[in-house]
């Protein structure tokens, strides 16, 4: 399969991220939104960042040049031109079931899906399509130009040739791929979340501050940052979504969202985007 027009729905912080590192790697982008004023501000942010990555010399051409590959649109019909693409939107099955509904009507017959759910079943999301064959899992790491992992996943349908293609893309996007099966969560959110889960609990327990939680895992575990400033970081919905797919797919109580991470949810407090979370961010 020759791939070499990206389309991406949704241009946020992993869609956008996704669209940069295509770019800079020399894919032609389509990057979707429903406003564009969201795609302004994703446009703005890939500016600045690739600015600060040539800058330190992690990236190499011109800005003009890499930004010049991504065209924007509002319009899902300009998928139609696409090789393949991957969804970014919001970590809920109906808000994807709608889009993937929508692009499965719209891509040539031969162009692949991708998702990159973090923790949804892949061979759900593709039995929506009329391509099951021709849809995996394509679970990007943020922030995606700094991070070198992508999970790979199979749905129960998808064949050979596409995970092929799809791990093609992912090498020449300077990424590592690694194949995970298609269980909740599958590798990363299966370990990492429930982590973070804990985490949630030692603090509403009293068994520590935030700052000595996070301290403990940086200096003791040699992990970069604390697993509270990472769920600031990810956003305590995203956490929380993913936390209650394990618990649904699992059926096991070491599953379930801690109470204090759904409170936290509901007061709005999600972390780096709202300026509060476990820590207080200013704008």
């Amino acid at each position: 399969m020759d791939i070499r027009t990206i389309g991406i729905v949704g241009s946020g912080t992993m869609g956008g991220g996704i669209a940069q590192v295509a770019a800079t790697t020399g894919f032609q982008v389509i990057l979707h939104d429903v406003g564009q004023d969201y795609l302004e501000r994703s446009l703005k942010a890939m500016d600045k960042s690739l600015a600060k990555l040539i800058e330190k010399g992690k990236v190499s051409g011109d800005k003009g040049l890499i930004l010049s590959r991504i065209k924007t649109t509002t319009a899902l019909e300009e998928f139609a031109k696409a090789d393949l693409v991957i969804e970014a939107v919001f970590e809920d099955f109906e808000v994807k079931k709608k889009v993937l509904l929508a692009l499965d009507k719209i891509v040539r017959p031969e162009v692949i899906l991708a998702s990159n759910t973090s923790s949804i079943s892949i061979t759900r999301l593709a039995a929506l399509t009329g391509r099951p064959a021709k849809f995996m899992g394509m679970h990007f790491m943020n922030p995606v130009p700094l991070m070198t992992l992508v999970e790979l996943i199979k749905g129960i349908a998808t064949s050979q040739e596409t995970f092929t293609a799809v791990k093609s893309v992912a090498e020449k996007m300077g990424k590592v791929p690694v194949e995970a099966n298609d269980f909740p969560g599958f590798i990363s959110n299966r370990i990492l979340i429930p982590m973070i889960n804990e985490a949630v609990y030692a603090l509403m327990e009293g068994v520590g501050t935030p700052e000595a939680i996070d301290t403990v895992m940086k200096l003791g575990m040699n992990h970069p940052m604390g697993p509270l400033t990472l769920a600031d970081l990810i956003g305590l919905d995203v956490c929380l979504d993913i936390m209650e797919v394990l618990y649904e797919g699992f059926k096991d109580p070491k599953y379930r969202p801690c109470p204090l991470l759904r409170k936290m949810v509901d007061a709005g407090y999600l972390g780096r985007k709202t300026g509060r979370g476990f820590y207080e961010y200013k704008a």
